[in-house]
């Protein structure tokens, strides 16, 4: 009977060209979405290579300078930017700290259209000030980008709804549902195995379709053979669970346009409200603090500083007698007082900062713990960690950012308490920034997915029970 089935829908498929179809809409879909998904990824890492590119001719104006002061000559420069000056490199000429794109980017943009992929600590800003949102259109936000995730979480499921809603209605209202039932085999089982050939073709479609998208592009599927197989290992499990709904839509509803009409409404259910509503709760119990409100405070903070900057630059030269001068003709400047006080406000604004990124992680906990109630929360999760634009993943970057903002700022310290000139010799030994990607298993979604289309299929079979199967053959 599986042999017969499986001739059958191939039959039937190719009369009606879905096959056809069905390839010619996945490899324009994939096309476009990695197409566009590549344009993004290139325009982030040209961006960070202008920049880069930027401090290079920075650093080598910088040096001609150095040399031309070294040798005695006058410069045309003003006089807070001469280079000599340990804190006019460290503001002037500050590192590209950058969130390098990783190999498989294009698959999500994920939170790459919100926070920024550079910025450039200085040694005098705080690190409360350093932004790393970016400035996006809100139209586009609306509408999110076109790539390759949101064309396996949004648009597949249409796909499959499209291509397996009247399996089992189709029969009954072309009046042959009769003779099938005359078959030796189950009407759960074998709505089950026309189902099973579907997504066998489907994901034959998927997989060829994706594997071709990519070596047009000039994309290696196989150079990142983890990522890859863990995406179409994602992307098939996925399907599974929308072919696993259509099973207990065809078993339970009845008529074609109910079963559409049920699987459409699911779609927006699992797809669109679930994570929406999971949003919305996680934002209302436990609310981000007021950030205008905390730049506030902060401001107030150096007001009440800048009055007490004499009494703190003495209090911190105590702290760090490393920085104390023997030279008693050697005084103390602005920056010098400005630097304590800055530490001070650090140290101030801590317990703030910390209840900020406190609530961040008691949002992200809360979806955390409800993300298994819509599959689409746990395919978008996944693809970000595969792309490296996560939640998780900026987090990371934007740490590593604070400390090397302290490490740049600890670096210029002694030159600034020393009274000491910067020189060409100190150049090499000026701080770069290195992002290390953090390590995310990028498979963690696939066991519950499989979990939940699973226990789908159970329950369309524990619920199809005799009488219900024999209802549908005398209504038909």
């Amino acid at each position: 009977m599986l042999s017969y089935n499986f001739k059958y829908e191939l039959t039937l498929l190719l009369r009606s060209r879905w096959i056809q179809l069905l390839s010619l809409i996945l490899v324009l879909l994939f096309g476009f979405s990695t197409y566009n998904g590549l344009k993004k990824v290139e325009t982030r890492q040209d961006s960070i290579i202008k920049a880069k590119d930027e401090v290079k001719e920075s650093d080598a104006m910088m040096l001609k300078l150095l040399d031309s002061v070294e040798r005695g000559m006058e410069v045309s420069a003003s006089s807070w930017t001469i280079p000599s000056s340990p804190m006019a490199v460290g503001n002037y000429h500050p590192r590209v700290a950058a969130m390098e794109q990783q190999p498989m980017s294009f698959i999500a943009t994920g939170q790459a259209d919100l926070f920024t992929h550079y910025v450039k600590p200085t040694v005098s800003g705080d690190d409360a000030s350093l932004n790393f949102t970016e400035m996006t259109s809100p139209v586009q936000l609306l509408f999110g980008s076109f790539d390759l995730a949101f064309v396996i979480i949004y648009l597949l499921p249409l796909l499959i709804v499209a291509f397996s809603y009247n399996v089992l209605s189709s029969e009954k209202e072309s009046g042959s549902l009769r003779l099938l039932a005359s078959q030796p085999i189950g009407l759960q089982h074998w709505v089950l195995q026309k189902l099973v050939l579907r997504f066998f073709w489907l994901s034959l479609l998927v997989l060829v379709s994706l594997t071709l998208v990519f070596l047009v592009l000039g994309l290696d599927p196989f150079g990142e053979p983890t990522t890859f197989f863990g995406l179409v290992g994602l992307i098939l499990v996925y399907m599974l669970f929308w072919f696993a709904l259509s099973f207990l839509v065809n078993i339970w509803v009845g008529s074609s346009a109910k079963n559409a009409v049920a699987l459409l409404g699911l779609w927006v259910l699992f797809v669109l409200l679930v994570p929406s509503i999971l949003n919305q709760l996680g934002n209302s119990l436990y609310p981000m603090p007021s950030r205008n409100l905390m730049i506030n405070e902060m401001r107030t903070m150096k007001a009440e500083v800048t009055e007490k900057q004499n009494e703190i630059l003495d209090n911190f030269l105590r702290d760090h007698p490393e920085y104390a001068l023997n030279d008693t003709t050697q005084s103390r400047g602005f920056y010098h007082r400005y630097m304590a006080s800055q530490n001070l406000v650090k140290e101030k604004m801590a317990p703030i900062l910390d209840s900020y990124e406190e609530q961040l992680q008691n949002q992200q906990n809360w979806i955390g713990k409800f993300k298994w109630l819509s599959p689409a929360i746990l395919v978008q999760e996944s693809l970000n960690r595969m792309a490296g634009t996560s939640k998780e993943n900026y987090e990371n970057y934007r740490k590593q950012v604070v400390a090397f903002a302290g490490e740049w700022r600890q670096h210029f310290m002694p030159f600034l308490y020393n009274n000491k000139d910067f020189s060409q010799l100190d150049y090499p030994n000026i701080p770069e920034f290195n992002y290390e990607p953090k390590a995310q298993n990028s498979w963690v979604s696939i066991p519950p997915l499989l979990l939940i289309a699973l226990g789908l299929f159970g329950l369309g079979f524990l619920g199809s029970t005799m009488r219900r199967t024999h209802s549908i053959i005398m209504d038909s």
